[in-house]
């Protein structure tokens, strides 16, 4: 194919993974609009409670705030799309569809280790110096952290698709069925030496950043509560195991999803790509608002109630 540089905006790419779905697209997309619609609801709805209910305004519901909030972001760079392109049987994006709706799911990826591990900072803040918690992790703090977090997301993902703007193609086929700037840049024809070092630069600070300051808080957390009385204990612990579950699950889908192209040598078929990236996502977006939503007993209660109430209200207007 002859080379295409990315500034001609008419360019467009085949999506792959939506050509492989073709068999079932209307099944598919009803499925895609159901979990969009369903997932919405739900963070919408633990984001409205955190919000209204003034017993749940410290940091940890505001990190659950934003960890939720920023599914809603990835979720709607990947689902929407996902539904129309199925109903409607289109397997192609334009580059300027494309570097947008990447921009947006890496934003919403950073987003959610950053939050994490800063949810992890705070568990071992509040278990290890519990009398100087409310000092050393304030309300302001948690907004003035998450807001950092934004910023800086924001500014290098925006950099990183930059990057990708400068590439010389020599394909428009993408193993997928929405944009990833990897996916962009292995369509490069050559000169992705600085993408390659930026990714990883990006990724040794952001990912493996993360982990080393998790584990840790999570073992020096572990241990302070071997240590304390029992009911203290289980409910920190309670804590903590769903903070593991979210994180570490999080974290090795998107290992999985990330780093699929760098370790492939050309054996993965595009079934495998396709099963890979969209359970991916798929677990990524459905995963935090659930098992918080289920997991954090005041933040289930105050959920439940609103429900009720909403319900209630509608009986009576009828």
């Amino acid at each position: 194919m002859e080379n295409v540089s990315m500034v001609f905006n008419n360019y467009d790419f085949v999506l792959l993974g939506l050509i492989e779905m073709q068999h079932l697209r209307y099944f598919y997309s009803v499925v895609a609009l159901v979990l969009y619609l369903s997932t919405l609801f739900l963070c919408a709805l633990t984001v409205y409670v955190v919000w209204a209910e003034q017993s749940l305004h410290d940091p940890m519901y505001i990190f659950i705030c934003n960890l939720v909030g920023n599914v809603m972001v990835g979720s709607s760079a990947f689902l929407p799309k996902l539904t129309i392109d199925l109903f409607s049987g289109c397997t192609t994006i334009s580059l300027s569809v494309c570097l947008t709706q990447a921009f947006f799911i890496h934003t919403y990826t950073s987003i959610e280790v950053l939050t994490f591990t800063i949810m992890a900072i705070d568990r071992y803040l509040a278990v290890g110096f519990p009398l100087r918690y409310h000092s050393l992790m304030t309300n302001k703090k948690a907004l003035q952290s998450l807001t950092m977090f934004w910023l800086v997301t924001l500014i290098g993902r925006l950099v990183g698709v930059m990057l990708v703007v400068r590439l010389i193609l020599c394909g428009n086929s993408i193993n997928n069925v929405y944009c990833e700037i990897i996916s962009l840049i292995q369509l490069a024809c050559g000169g992705s030496a600085m993408n390659d070092i930026y990714g990883l630069t990006w990724t040794l600070l952001i990912i493996i950043g993360s982990i080393i300051i998790v584990i840790y808080c999570y073992i020096q957390t572990f241990y302070i509560c071997l240590k304390i009385s029992t009911e203290a204990s289980q409910k920190a612990i309670h804590t903590l195991v769903t903070h593991i579950i979210t994180y570490s699950t999080f974290t090795i889908v998107i290992i999985f999803v990330g780093f699929r192209y760098r370790f492939n040598t050309g054996s993965l078929s595009k079934v495998t790509h396709l099963v890979i990236s969209v359970s991916g996502m798929v677990v990524s977006i459905t995963l935090n608002p659930l098992i918080y939503g289920i997991r954090t007993e005041a933040l289930r209660k105050k959920m439940i109630c609103t429900l009720k109430e909403i319900f209630h209200k509608q009986t009576l207007d009828k």
